[in-house]
């Protein structure tokens, strides 16, 4: 039996959550008790997530956040399934970096749509059930681009920035029903992304980061955990940069 911990009873979804940062935060809400729909676009390796998570009852669902419609059916069938949702942590995201000059309407259009469109649609869809509750913590996953921008990601820094705007709107609209919306900004973080940037680019890049290493996985899940819990009960509208002091 699932010990009960600090979210022993509640139903997180956290999109993206096959790899990376998405199923590190996937890992630390299952070891705080929740019981976990993890969301990806490959269903198979969301299905591999979702089962090595500690705890019983975790389940994964295919979901393309970009699409407004699938993310309101995936909403419903979780809550069928799991329960009602009470922890959303949009995390799904992707890259597609070019100079500015040279961006192609569809690297502009499917960045947005999916780092910050997918955030809108899932926030939409779950917060209805969570303001009827009364109850309901959303945190999205930034990045410390969205805070100080990126040569050949005008696209991602926008998205990023974006999402900022959105997580302080639906917390001043939701604060009244009990619902709290944050956003964490990572900064490079070890992840399979970074690690096809090469040692060079690697060591560079830590020259720019006052606490001169890449963050783990795990240093962006324990302050997604935190925001989702109950000692953050009075935390809302706020951009927490998880970047070893990069954008200080």
């Amino acid at each position: 039996m699932k010990e009960a911990g600090e979210l022993g009873g509640q139903v997180a979804i956290v999109t993206g959550g096959s790899r990376g940062i998405g199923l590190a935060v996937a890992g630390a809400l299952a070891r705080a008790g929740a019981t976990v729909a993890v969301l990806a676009l490959d269903e198979e390796r969301a299905a591999a997530a979702a089962a090595g998570l500690a705890g019983e009852g975790h389940a994964a669902f295919p979901c393309d956040v970009a699409d407004p419609g699938a993310c309101k059916r995936t909403v419903r069938t979780v809550e069928k399934t799991l329960g009602p949702v009470s922890i959303l942590v949009n995390n799904a995201g992707i890259t597609r970096d070019n100079i500015l000059l040279r961006m192609r309407d569809d690297e502009w259009s499917e960045v947005v749509s999916t780092n910050l469109g997918g955030a809108f649609n899932m926030t939409r869809a779950v917060s209805r059930g969570m303001m009827k509750r009364r109850h309901g913590s959303i945190v999205n996953i930034s990045s410390v681009i969205g805070l100080i921008g990126n040569p050949g990601q005008a696209n991602y820094a926008a998205s990023k920035a974006g999402l900022h705007g959105l997580t302080r709107s639906v917390a001043r609209e939701l604060a009244s029903r009990g619902v709290r919306c944050n956003a964490v900004a990572p900064g490079f973080i070890t992840t399979d992304m970074t690690a096809e940037l090469g040692e060079e680019v690697t060591e560079e890049l830590k020259k720019r980061i006052p606490l001169s290493r890449l963050g783990e996985p795990g240093d962006v899940a324990d302050v997604v955990r935190f925001l989702a819990g109950p000692e953050a009960r009075y935390i809302t509208g706020q951009i927490i940069a998880v970047d070893g002091g990069m954008a200080m």
